[in-house]
Parts: C-alpha cells; structure tokens; sequence
C-alpha cells in the first residue's frame, strides 16, 4: 500500500497522520486548525514530523508511531510489551491498512482505523482515532494473540507528539479532602513519569497531564493535555529525547500476570483522550463540549440536593429525617439522600458493609415511611450505597471470604475497617445486582450514591491467586451497566471517599461526581476550580455545609459557603434543624438564584480568571455571550487592597452589560461597610471591551468572603 496522509479537522483543531503499508499510523501534528491543505502542504507536515538526522542515531530519521516501537529507535516509554516465555518481545507490524470510517455520531467528526499485523511473533494490532467535534481528540488499541501459544501482556501505551516549544508540565496530586492540587515543572530529557497502583484514579490522581509553552495559564500560551479515561490503575508520561522530541503517552498499568492472552484472545485498552487548546480553559473547554455533546448527558436542570451524611451520621431514625426532609423541602430542595447508616448492623463503620438489606431494628416498617414523606414533600429520593467493599463483621463476609480481595492465606490490611470484595467473581456480582436492583426497583430510587472508600491494597483474586485490580475494574463498569439497564430511570454518583474516582471512564456510567468529603469552602474553592478543568460545572457536586466545617473545624459565613456551592451542582450538607431561621432564609434565597441561573451554569462555558493568588475568580458565559456570572472568593489576605481591576474574560467586547451583584436581601452584609466600588451595591451599564480589557474596580474583601456578578448584555 502506498503511503497516505490524513488531515482530520474539527472544532478548530487539526490531526495530520502518516500511514502506509509497513509502519503503524504516525502523528504529524496535533494542534490548532492548519486550514485546508494540498497534498504538498501535507507532505511538509509530514517531512517536519520525521526530523533531520543527528549524529549516533539511525542513519535515516525516522518518525515514532502512535505505537512507539523499537525499530522505530524509540528509547522512551515502550509501546507495546510482552512476551511468551522470553520470546516476541520485539513487535514488529508490518501489514498495515489505515482507513476513514464512515461516522455518524453527535460526539465523532472523524474517525480512522488502522489495523496490522506481526506475522513473525503472531500478533495483530488495532489502533482507533477519533476526532470528536469539540476538536477533543482520543485515541485506543487493541492487540490480539494471533498465535498457539499464549501471550503475556505487560503494557500497551500510546504516544502522541508535541512540539519542542513546549516547556512546562502541569499535573495534579492531591489527598483526601484535599484533591486536586497542581504541580508545575520544566521539561527536561527523559521521563517524567505518573503510575497510580490505587485500583481507582485516586485522590492524587493526575487528572490532565499537561505540557504547554513557557508561561502558559488559563488563557495565555498553547497546551497539550492527555488523560486515560478509566477508573483502575493507570500510568500517564512525558517524555522528551536528548534530540528534543516530546511526547505525552500512557495506558493502563498491568499488574503482573494480570492479562495473558489465549490463542484468539484479545485486550483492548481504555481510551486516551488528547486536549489542545489557547490556554487551560480553551483545552478544557474542548473536554466539557464532547461531554456535554453525549446523548446521556444530565439535562438541564440537576436537582438541588440535600444529603444526610453530615446531619445524622449513622443516627438512623425516622422523626428526625423527616423533620430534615420538611426542612429541605422548605429551602427548596429537590432531591433528598439518605446516606450510609440504613443496612444490616450498621450502626458504626466497622459492620454491615456487603449486608445490602434494609435493618428492621432500625426501619422496621422498611425504608417506606421515609420515601413516601419524601415524595410527599415534592422530591426524588436517593440512597448510599458502597458496593465493592466488605466489612470483616458481616454476613457476606463470613459466608463468603472467597470473595474478598486479598492474598490466599490471609486479608489484606484494613482500611476505614473494611476490605474490597471481588465484584469480578460473578457470583459477588450476581449477588450485589441483585440486591441492587430490587431495593431501587422496590421503591422506584431516583438516585444512588455510589462510594469506593479505600484503595486496593493487594488485589488478589482468592479463587485463582491473580492480581485482579484490571479484573475488578471492567466488572465494577458491567455492574454498573446491567444496574442501569434495569433501573433505566435510575441516576449514580460516583463517590470515592470524595474525589477518589474523577475519570472519563466512570463518567460514561455515571451522572454526577462528589467532588470532595472536605465541605469547607475554602478548600472546595481550590478543589472545585482544579477539577473542574476536566469536569463542567453540572456533574461536580458541591454542597453547603455547616457554619463550621465538620472536616477543618474553619467557620465560614452563609454567603461565602453558598456562593462557592454555586458553580457546581448545587446541594446542602448540612443539618437544617440546628441553622437558625436567618440562615434557612438566606440558604432559600441562594437555591432560588441558583435554580434561576441554572441553564447558565450548567452549559456556559468556564473562564477561571488570572488574579493573585489570594484571589480565585472566574467567569461563566453563556453560548450567544449574552449572559454571564462571575464569582470572586478571597481565600487569604491579599497582597494590595483592593487590588488590581478584575478582567472578565468570555464577553463581547462590542456588546454592553448590565452589571449587578447577586446576593438575597435577607441578612446583613458585612461588606457594605467598607468604601466599594459603586458597582458593588449598584447595577450599572458597563461596555463589553471596557470589562475585558481594562476590568471591574476590585471591592475590599477579607479572606472567606465572597461575591457573585450577573451580567447581561443590553
């Protein structure tokens, strides 16, 4: 086959890729629009991608596949590795067909497929690039045991190029109730490399793996980002050769042992999702496009939640939850959730986990009363569930210890007082479908909380001795998936002890993130903006808590605690019984602004503002740039007062906007006090260009307070 150049466009984003008969598909650019090009524009594309040659390296350059391979002289991250028993451990595809396919998706402008073969080692490869409409790029590959004898895979990772100009890498870390947080270094030679063995993203988890040029922020300076979308164990990289080529990679991370092949056996790896953009928000902006462009994505409309977690605990009786209940309903809530406390013994954190059946000691009319209250009061119903863990005090587990995971001879080391169950047996799968399905289909469930409190120390499978965390992972989506074919109304967050399972993987079964167990707004305003970048707005949950944040102890106002629950999806968690009747009335007030800006906040599009660092802003713009919010949060002191005028970025310059703070007139403001800028109390008409370019004067805040902006074109 003769050597073909593809150009796939969309969304103001190009992919130049190289094929021909004997080498894998070859990236050639992956960055902003090229315009149309002929043939000859594309063969200097091409040309570019294959370098010059240097000294001491093969004789003619030669480009890295998507597929890093060995004969490419490649001495980053290998592609694919494996071998039988010693042997094959050098693929070599050389029986390559690329082609277009046809598409016709809501989410897919483009999408090619290139499949090879190893007749030497017996192994045939499949590579898929789709280019979806936002200009979101993803990428995957599957390998096949062509052979009698059976393979062991180690790792499949792909690699994509960015150019030499990129100079930073930005990635996140994190800890429980303290997620997300960015890390910045300088590029250098060799491998900057990432591995999550938690069997979950985590709370560390990487989340984007970014490489930008020198400089770049949120709206300044090019970006290349990449992120796996699955919910197991995963390693993301950059890579840059002492020539100067970089590239960002990854792919699941195997245990060892974890998959070997059969004769006709194939492994299909998650797909890798590439972001270019003009700064962070634009790449971001990319992801929450092709997200909110999927046909089940959550309408408009994400009901106000209140969840019982911090008001009760395990205090499970009826008076006091529907006392909660009517509360909510006054405030406006729109969906109650009954947390972790209603099942078999579970009265504290060490019993009970895997007994998925209503406690009669506790509820003895069943979970009923509670449920019809609810609904009486107007508003759906959910429940907490935790179904990939076990308490060591439990009927599941001491009738069935086989289905645990953990070594042979002993359990694995306890954490929060349980252990993991082994949803890839199927009979633990089979058992927690079906109790599943029967409660929610019992009393019609609008929603379940869905939790994962602990990392998988130790994944063995008991019955066969394997490490079973790639095992556990595609099991936990079937469970999820046959749940929801069943309960097809049904609606799941996903939960890990907070925001310990944020991915594209979990989020093709699931309609809302919590994005953190730490309530504090403070610290949420950090978390919220962070993961935000990969998730919008409408699936991050972000609640009200206590006056006192029961994680930190830190005490906040009403207004700094609602305002930062404002761009996500808003909830309380928080007992209502204890708030005094100005607080339940300024809470009322903030449900009802939020419900009225809700179409806004849920498909504007997100521009975190460039301010100091005590200082987190942003904006939300509607699509036609008519409307927009913004918030500013003080979270410390701030090195001027008031500082410098705050750029709002995401307007029309030609247009011009009426300019008022949003805030009930319930309760005392104690910013009034201060000398503010006349826009602070009142509405005014502002020129488009004016807020972009020269900005909004900055009122005088103290650390946790904060304001919320309207702006609507005239």
């Amino acid at each position: 086959m003769a050597e073909a150049v593809f150009h796939l466009r969309a969304g103001g984003v190009s992919v130049v890729i190289e094929a021909s008969g004997t080498t894998l598909p070859v990236i050639c650019h992956w960055g902003r629009d090229l315009g149309s090009l002929d043939e000859r524009a594309l063969a200097r594309v091409v040309e570019h991608a294959h370098g010059t040659r240097v000294t001491s390296e093969p004789d003619r350059p030669l480009a890295v596949g998507v597929l890093p391979e060995p004969k490419q002289a490649w001495m980053g991250p290998p592609g694919l590795t494996g071998d039988r028993d010693g042997r094959a451990g050098f693929p070599d595809f050389d029986a390559v067909l690329t082609e277009f396919e046809r598409v016709d998706s809501a989410t897919v402008a483009q999408r090619l497929v290139s499949t090879a073969t190893d007749a030497a080692n017996r192994l045939a490869v499949r590579l898929e690039f789709e280019l979806l409409r936002s200009g979101l790029l993803r990428v995957h590959a599957a390998v096949r045991n062509d052979g009698e004898e059976r393979y062991r895979l180690d790792g499949l990772d792909l690699a994509l190029p960015v150019p030499g100009r990129t100079a930073e890498l930005l990635d996140f870390s994190g800890r429980h109730n303290g997620e997300r947080r960015p890390q910045r270094t300088t590029i250098t030679d060799g491998t900057h490399l990432r591995e999550q063995r938690r069997g979950r993203s985590g709370p560390d988890a990487v989340t984007l793996l970014v490489a930008g040029t020198d400089g770049f922020d949120f709206g300044r300076g090019e970006v290349w980002a990449v992120h796996l979308g699955w919910s197991g164990n995963q390693r993301l990289w950059a890579h840059r050769t002492n020539g100067g080529r970089t590239a960002l990679g990854g792919g699941e991370l195997l245990l060892p042992g974890e998959v070997e092949l059969d004769p006709g056996e194939e492994y299909e790896m998650p797909w890798l999702y590439a972001a270019y953009g003009d700064g962070l928000d634009d790449a971001s902006a990319r992801i929450h496009d092709a997200l909110r462009a999927r046909p089940t994505h959550p309408a408009v409309g994400r009901p106000v939640t209140l969840n019982t977690w911090e008001a009760v605990y395990f205090d499970h009786t009826l008076e006091p939850l529907t006392e909660l209940a009517a509360l909510a309903a006054e405030v406006g809530v729109e969906r109650f959730v009954l947390d972790d406390g209603w099942f078999l013994g579970r009265r504290h954190d060490r019993a009970g986990l895997g007994d998925w059946t209503v406690d009669r000691e506790v509820w003895p009319h069943g979970l009923a009363p509670l449920v019809d209250r609810v609904r009486e009061h107007g508003m759906q119903f959910g429940i907490w569930f935790e179904p990939e863990m076990v308490n060591l005090d439990s009927e599941l587990a001491r009738a069935h210890p086989e289905w645990i995971l953990a070594p042979q001879h002993r359990d694995a080391p306890l954490a929060r007082q349980q252990l993991v169950l082994n949803v890839g047996h199927p009979d633990a799968r089979a058992y927690l479908r079906d109790r599943i399905v029967e409660l929610v289909s019992e009393h019609r469930i609008d929603y379940v909380k869905w939790d994962h409190n602990r990392d998988l120390v130790e994944p063995v499978d008991r019955v066969t001795g394997r490490a079973a965390v790639h095992r556990q992972t595609q099991a936990v989506y079937t469970l999820i998936d046959e749940i929801r074919a069943a309960c097809p109304w049904l609606e799941i967050e996903s939960c890990s002890a907070g925001g310990g399972r944020i991915d594209l993987g979990i989020a093709e079964r699931t309609d809302r993130f919590w994005t953190s167990d730490s309530n504090d707004p403070l610290e949420r305003q950090r978390i919220q903006r962070w993961t935000s970048l990969l998730m919008p707005p409408e699936l991050l949950g972000a609640h009200v808590g206590a006056a006192t944040a029961h994680v930190t102890g830190r005490t906040s106002s009403i207004d700094f605690r609602a305002i930062t629950a404002m761009i996500g999806s808003f909830g309380i968690e928080w007992d209502l019984r204890e708030a005094t009747d100005d607080e339940r009335a300024a809470l009322t007030g903030w449900i009802s602004e939020f419900v009225r800006l809700r179409p806004l906040i849920e498909r504007g599009r997100l521009h975190r503002l460039e301010s100091e660092p005590a200082i987190l802003a942003q904006t939300l713009v509607s699509a036609d740039r008519r409307h927009a919010i913004a918030t500013i949060a003080t979270i410390d002191s701030p090195a001027h007062l008031p500082g410098p005028a705050l750029r709002l970025a995401g307007l029309d310059p030609a247009a011009s906007y009426r300019v008022a703070r949003v805030r009930p007139d319930v309760a005392a403001d104690p910013t009034s006090t201060r000398r503010q800028p006349d826009w602070w109390s009142e509405a005014g008409i502002w020129p488009g260009a004016v807020l972009a370019e020269v900005g909004l004067p900055m009122p005088i805040l103290r650390p946790q307070e904060a304001g919320l902006i309207e702006l609507v074109a005239q």
